[in-house]
């Protein structure tokens, strides 16, 4: 079992930059792969972000390719997520996500998750 803890959100004018962090305690994050997701008001909750166990794959939301970067480091038990170029419809509740899953599909949604943190606000002002 792992925790998971979301730091870094904030508000911040579009076009900023906000760098996400994710700190694992439990079971070793390297057992997981990691993801980001994030929900809006009013929206279900959305697949942002993934990186397998070892840092080598990642995958990303068509919206936030080129913008959004999703890193590991095993040896912190933490994940990130750099975020430029931020637009207001970026605006929602972040969240970081552990599965178990090997399925390059599976991972893309929230069903393929086995642990959550608790979320961290991002708010873009335009």
């Amino acid at each position: 079992q792992v925790q998971l803890v979301e730091s870094g959100g904030g508000l911040v004018q579009a076009g900023g930059t906000l760098r996400l962090s994710c700190a694992a305690s439990g079971r070793a994050s390297s057992s997981y792969v990691m993801g980001w997701f994030r929900q809006a008001p009013r929206k279900e909750r959305e697949f942002v972000a993934a990186i397998n166990r070892s840092g080598g794959s990642t995958y990303y939301t068509d919206s936030v390719k080129g913008r959004f970067t999703i890193s590991r480091d095993n040896a912190k038990n933490t994940v990130y997520l750099q975020m430029n170029s931020l637009k207001p419809e970026d605006t929602a509740v972040y969240y970081c996500a552990a599965s178990n899953s090997y399925s390059i599909v599976v991972i893309r949604t929230t069903r393929g998750y086995d642990y959550w943190g608790q979320g961290t606000q991002v708010t873009i002002s335009s």
